[in-house]
């Protein structure tokens, strides 16, 4: 029956098994040790370096019994660096051992750091001594120097040392699927960051749902081109591969030119991304000589995926694009689209609930279900949901209501056959004169202009309509365009009220590590520029 409202059950066709990190790296190694399981790489192609799935077991249970002699289960400790291999091994080990991961974005600054580790009572932290100019380790030293609780600090230019300091005789605690395994923090697009208690189950499934659904088969290889401190790299990347057997092909730092020669040199035949990597591949002087034939799949999300890039990528490369659609708070993903779905559904909409998962639309003011295409917010329910913030309980109370459904903050519609669509945050909505526009449909039109590389359309305040349309715009490679001309284009294709009043043209857009763009950045900027004129 078709329903009428906007609602999906969850699909239990796929079961929730009760896996922990651990379990899932010994079933890879049990079934498959002499098999590739991660390959890392540094800007340079020749820079490889290579693990089996029993030789990731073997370092990850040396890194757990090295952690068991510093914490005791239960334990926050930090990892700041970028994708390195070591990051990867603390992720198991730590799994192993029974202690809450805390990654940390390594562009934070110090007042970043300092919040993150006294935020989550880190009583530990690895981190590299420098990463792109910046002082990691006197920052490190710094947090120290203030934070009590922060006991131990170990520097992963002394891994060697580290790794080999554990007892052989440390035996490894027992771990529960829904033990914490992380605390991840959002991306703070619109505020500070709140500290997401993940579980073993939800990660390890939430993971192998995703890489499987992208058909990739054990033995092949999955590229991860995410930020590992970010659930799209150590949980779709990392948890999802080890689950599907699949040899995980991760750069240290993204670099579009060396992810091209990744996916051509390991025949890579799916990757993940977010749309702005994905624009820097597509645009790299080396796309056209790549040989990526291998490549079958590409899933896209962490933020909104404009239907011209879904279109352009699938013409360029002859892949099939899944778009994906997830939160932190929900271990990742909680929609996709699927293999073989119409090119209308794979670039205008975020797909189906993923298996497991149940997804309704809400009316926000009234908490009621909406009717199928009426706007509302997206909530979800089921294995993946976080436990809660860490420290906050308040903030708990308002993400999770006491049926247990998610409220994700984001703006959506869902049609009779359970596809979603996004049309924006519902911080981001902009009430002009009392009519509702969503930035997401102004920004769908923009960049199906050929000029136009990537742009974000926020609101201002103003004295008359309240709020006010503004467009932020980076040209293409070679794109030559006006505010005149792109405001033509707009308002022939939306209504007047819809059409940016100003334009900004930018360099780059202000991003998160995980490639979002930070739309209050681009509001402060605007208001020091008025103010200034």
């Amino acid at each position: 029956m078709i329903p009428s409202t906007s609602h999906v059950l969850p699909d239990t066709s796929e079961p929730v098994l009760e896996t922990t990190v651990g379990s899932v790296l010994r079933r890879a190694a049990a079934l498959d040790p002499d098999r590739v399981g991660l390959v890392s790489s540094r800007l340079e192609i020749d820079s490889r370096q290579c693990w089996t799935f029993s030789e990731l077991l073997e370092e990850s249970e040396s890194v757990a019994r090295a952690l068991l002699g510093r914490f005791q289960p239960g334990e926050h400790v930090a990892v700041w660096a970028p994708n390195l291999p070591e990051w990867i091994l603390l992720q198991l080990g730590m799994g192993l051992a029974g202690l809450v991961l805390v990654p940390l974005n390594p562009a934070y600054r110090q007042a970043e750091l300092s919040y993150a580790l006294r935020q989550s009572a880190a009583a530990g932290i690895f981190y590299v001594p420098e990463f792109r100019g910046s002082p990691m380790a006197e920052w490190v030293a710094g947090a120290q120097a203030e934070l009590p609780t922060l006991r131990s600090t170990i520097s992963l230019t002394q891994w060697n040392d580290f790794r080999a300091s554990g007892s052989p005789q440390q035996r490894l605690p027992e771990v529960a699927p829904s033990d914490p395994v992380q605390i991840q923090y959002t991306s703070g697009t619109t505020g500070a960051p709140k500290g997401a208690v993940l579980h073993h189950r939800g990660l390890t499934n939430n993971g192998r749902f995703v890489v499987s659904s992208l058909g990739v088969e054990p033995g092949e290889a999955f590229l991860n081109p995410a930020p590992l401190f970010h659930v799209a790299g150590c949980v779709v990347g990392v948890l999802g591969s080890i689950a599907c057997r699949a040899k995980l092909v991760t750069p240290v730092t993204f670099d579009p030119g060396l992810v091209l020669a990744l996916c051509e040199s390991e025949h890579v035949t799916a990757m993940g991304g977010v749309p702005t990597m994905l624009i820097a591949m597509v645009e790299h002087p080396d796309f056209k000589r790549r040989d990526l034939s291998s490549l079958r799949t590409v899933g896209i999300g962490g933020a909104a995926v404009p239907a011209d890039l879904v279109r352009s990528i699938e013409a360029a490369l002859g892949i099939e694009v899944i778009v994906l659609f997830g939160q932190t708070e929900a271990s990742c993903s909680i929609t996709k689209t699927r293999p073989g779905d119409s090119p209308e559904d794979k670039a205008e909409t975020i797909g189906l609930p993923l298996p497991q998962t149940e997804v309704q639309i809400v009316d926000p003011e009234t908490g009621l279900v909406v009717e199928t295409g009426t706007p509302g917010e997206i909530r979800t329910r089921g294995y993946a949901v976080m436990l809660g913030y860490h420290d906050a309980p308040e903030a708990t109370s308002a993400a999770i209501d006491t049926e247990g459904w998610l409220h994700t903050g984001d703006l959506g519609t869902m049609d009779e056959r359970g596809y979603c669509r996004i049309v924006g945050r519902i911080k981001d909505m902009i009430i002009r004169g009392g009519e509702n526009i969503y930035p997401r449909e102004v920004e769908e039109v923009l960049f199906s202009h050929p000029a136009v590389g990537d742009v974000a359309v926020v609101g201002v305040p103003d004295t008359k309509w309240g709020e006010q349309v503004v467009a932020f715009v980076r040209l293409a490679p070679e794109g030559r365009v006006g505010a005149q001309e792109l405001h033509q284009f707009v308002r022939e294709r939306l209504a007047p009220h819809k059409t940016p009043r100003e334009w900004v043209f930018l360099d780059e857009l202000p991003m998160t590590a995980s490639g979002k763009v930070q739309k209050f950045a681009l509001r402060d900027q605007f208001a020091a520029q008025r103010g200034s004129e």
